[in-house]
């Protein structure tokens, strides 16, 4: 007897044992696949740039020479679900970390203290979740991208031709327009279950401008508050946008943006309403082998010569230009690009696109009462250059470009670039 209860115990034991063992290996599986489910959540891509430019400006006969890792960008997303995502963008710009600045309003005058590490930056420039209600309504919510013109779409290297963007949205407009606030918006697909064609439209409520650092040559370009550790949300900004798309990177539409930029300013030392009221219209068509995108703008500035009295009297440590402003700016882009790579009869994937560009572009178009009119900022710009794609995500590109300012004085300049996306 004792036997066989000696012999059920050890049977059970074994039973027991295997049973475990089993169960460890689950568990050990199921955890395997948590983790896994738990990481697929997550998505990274990115793009970077790197160029060289060579200069032979009458305007400045001894500009130098120029490398620049002009910017490396990592978008890092994850998804919490079918219905919710988080989208993050970190930029490390021009190869290094950058400076913030602060404004103490305890002093005396108040007083502009800066951090300076050294040169370029990294910086946050998206951090947002998106609610994914309906195809036709999305909401946005956090720092996020403010989409205006073909520069805010267009923004993987392969998607514009010079190493460069287009000079109409690069000199007047801030290109990584980042603004914190909310964006609605949605796609109405136009015939049934069809991708395309469909409308897609975009409004947000955002931070504004600060107009403090406005300026004769670059608009209002460096005026979205990126010089501070904090943003003023005193007045803030709307916009929107609408397009008809009808193809992948294909689409025609217009956009518009409003923001009385005054109470930003760092200090209260201008009281009149400044308002900024900016719109353009805008086209892209790529289909293989053609490449083709236009822009026309046109932006104005309330009391514009009161701003610039008062931006000359700002402090020497904002480090702003404090030149005249511009009553109106305008401006206006076409360029056009063909793969002659697809007119050999062997198949390849390499590309190869020629391609032209013409600008113009004036940021002192209009100026009002006393502010002089200044013919150098008048720009017409022809371009001329190679874009050579050994695979889709890495292109080398070259171009040639005639600036000829509204003084007759010629800028060149040559310019080489690499750029990847993943």
């Amino acid at each position: 007897m004792a036997k066989r209860i000696l012999g059920l115990t050890f049977l059970l034991c074994f039973v027991s044992h295997v049973f475990a063992e089993e169960i460890v290996q689950t568990d050990s599986i199921s955890e395997k696949r948590n983790k896994l489910a738990w990481l697929e959540k997550f998505s990274l891509n990115g793009y970077g740039v790197v160029n060289y430019y060579k200069y032979k400006w009458e305007t400045l006969p001894n500009k130098r020479d120029a490398i620049d890792p002009q910017n490396f960008n990592l978008y890092l997303k994850y998804k919490f679900n079918d219905k919710i995502e988080l989208k993050t963008e970190v930029e490390f710009e021009h190869g290094g970390t950058g400076a913030s600045m602060s404004f103490d309003p305890l002093e005396e005058f108040g007083e502009f203290e800066q951090e300076i590490e050294y040169g370029g930056a990294v910086s946050l420039e998206q951090i947002n979740i998106l609610f994914k209600i309906h195809k036709a309504f999305q909401l946005k919510v956090g720092k996020l991208k403010v989409y205006m013109g073909n520069a805010s779409k267009l923004d993987k290297p392969g998607q514009y031709f010079t190493p460069y963007r287009s000079e109409v949205e690069n000199v007047l407009l801030p290109v990584g327009w980042y603004e914190t606030g909310i964006e609605m918006g949605g796609d109405i697909a136009l015939k049934g279950a069809n991708e395309y064609p469909k409308l897609s439209y975009k409004v947000y409520l955002v931070s504004g401008l600060d107009n403090t650092a406005f300026s004769s040559s670059n608009w209002i370009k460096m005026g979205n508050q990126t010089r501070f550790e904090t943003i003023n949300a005193n007045s803030p900004a709307i916009g929107a946008r609408l397009d008809y798309i009808f193809g992948e990177n294909s689409e025609v539409g217009f956009d518009i943006y409003a923001n009385n930029a005054s109470p930003n300013r760092p200090k209260n030392d201008f009281q009149m309403a400044s308002w900024v009221v900016y719109g353009d219209a805008h086209f892209t068509y790529s289909k293989h082998p053609w490449k083709v995108s236009g822009l026309g703008m046109f932006g104005h500035i309330q009391n514009s010569e009161q701003l610039s009295a008062a931006n000359r009297k700002l402090s020497n440590q904002l480090n702003v230009k404090r030149t005249p402003v511009g009553k109106m700016a305008t401006g206006a882009y076409i360029e056009a690009g063909y793969d002659v790579l697809s007119l050999a009869k062997k198949t390849t994937k390499q590309e190869l696109y020629p391609f032209v560009r013409l600008e113009w572009y004036d940021s002192m178009f209009k100026t009002q009462g006393k502010i002089f009119d200044n013919p150098r900022y008048n720009k017409q710009v022809y371009t001329v250059g190679i874009n050579y794609l050994p695979i889709k995500y890495i292109v080398i590109k070259s171009s040639y470009a005639y600036r000829l300012l509204g003084t007759q004085q010629k800028e060149n300049t040559f310019a080489l670039g690499l750029g990847f996306n993943f």
